[in-house]
């Protein structure tokens, strides 16, 4: 996991080890430079530039957490951010899901204090969890963003325990939006999340810490990465986006459970593109908007729909009520007014 450096040393020998004594003999009558005599500079005294990675660390730091889990037979570790100042921190569901198993789970604050936690509530569709610190008063809690104004090339700083270095900050650019990305490391289409792509650096342990923006607000929560071969950052990791994570954390927090928006109808990957409905369940908002088996769904509003990943990703980024444009593959929209159901939690 840690790169090798070769250094090459070039030696000269015969001639060019004689040209360097005399080189050095003809110059002993004048003074050298030398660094090791310079006097040291002055130590810094402003504050980090609004604006800089510096200050956003600053800001930081203080709300972000390591998650301990331990359950199940095995040991886990990941990252969370403190939104209440009496505990609740949000973080990814397959960081905390042993303790929700009967494990037990310690969070370890910015300056070492440590609490026992437990589960408020989570969604494994979508990744996100609520936990609660025991015991705790007067925590720091982040100042949360927005993630449906974000644009491709915006800088954006990353935050947690990656491989259990707590406090890690690293830096890059928000390099895709609108990712249709599998969440914690599971092979259903129940967990599809549509995910922000970074190349901040975002290693195991870094699951469940913040993505923010340059003002220091939370846009979203590093949850996966693409790595084909160690399991380490290879410049391609994944965030879900604060605006669905906020909807969901204040669901669990003030009814013990989450919501998830649907249209009622299974779907899978039409062959020449887009998304095939199937069964369509009767009552469902898809049968109220006269969506048929056999349609293939190809935008939801202006966002083209690849497949069926991309169309359950595209739904589960609104709330229910609202009202969707659907554009079938023969040129028809249909509008359909999203519905939503209790999360069920094995």
């Amino acid at each position: 996991m840690a790169g090798v450096a070769l250094l090459a040393l070039l030696v000269g020998g015969g001639a060019g080890a004689a040209g360097g004594y005399l080189a050095a003999d003809t110059a002993t009558d004048s003074p050298s430079s030398n660094a090791l005599n310079q006097p040291a500079p002055a130590k810094q005294t402003g504050g980090a530039e609004q604006g800089s990675v510096e200050a956003v660390a600053e800001k930081l730091k203080p709300s972000v957490v390591q998650l301990q889990v331990q359950g199940q037979g095995s040991a886990n570790e990941g990252s969370g951010f403190v939104i209440s100042e009496d505990g609740y921190i949000l973080t990814n569901n397959h960081v905390v899901e042993a303790a929700a198993r009967g494990g037990d789970m310690t969070v370890v604050f910015h300056n070492g204090d440590e609490a026992e936690a437990e589960v408020v509530g989570r969604d494994p569709s979508t990744d996100i969890a609520v936990v609660r610190a025991q015991d705790v008063s007067g925590l720091t809690t982040v100042e949360l963003g927005r993630s449906d104004d974000l644009n491709v090339g915006q800088s954006v700083v990353a935050v947690g325990s990656p491989f259990e270095l707590a406090g890690t900050v690293t830096s890059g650019i928000i390099s895709s939006l609108n990712r249709p990305v599998t969440a914690g490391g599971q092979g259903d289409q129940t967990t599809v999340m549509d995910a922000i792509q970074t190349d901040a650096a975002i290693n195991p342990g870094n699951s469940g810490g913040p993505l923010a923006n340059m003002q220091g607000q939370i846009v979203g929560i590093n949850s996966a990465i693409y790595s084909p071969s160690q399991g380490g950052n290879v410049g391609i990791g994944f965030a879900i986006p604060i605006d669905q994570a906020r909807r969901t954390a204040d669901e669990i927090i003030k009814n013990g459970h989450a919501t998830q928006t649907y249209i009622g109808a299974t779907v899978g990957n039409a062959p020449s593109g887009g998304a095939a409905i199937g069964e369509v369940q009767s009552g469902s908002p898809a049968e109220e908007a006269g969506i048929e088996s056999g349609d293939v769904i190809v935008k939801m509003g202006e966002r083209r729909i690849e497949d069926a990943n991309s169309l359950v990703a595209a739904i589960r980024t609104r709330a229910p009520g609202e009202q969707v444009t659907f554009t079938l593959g023969d040129g028809n929209t249909v509008e359909v007014t999203l519905g939503g159901q209790p999360v069920t939690v094995n």
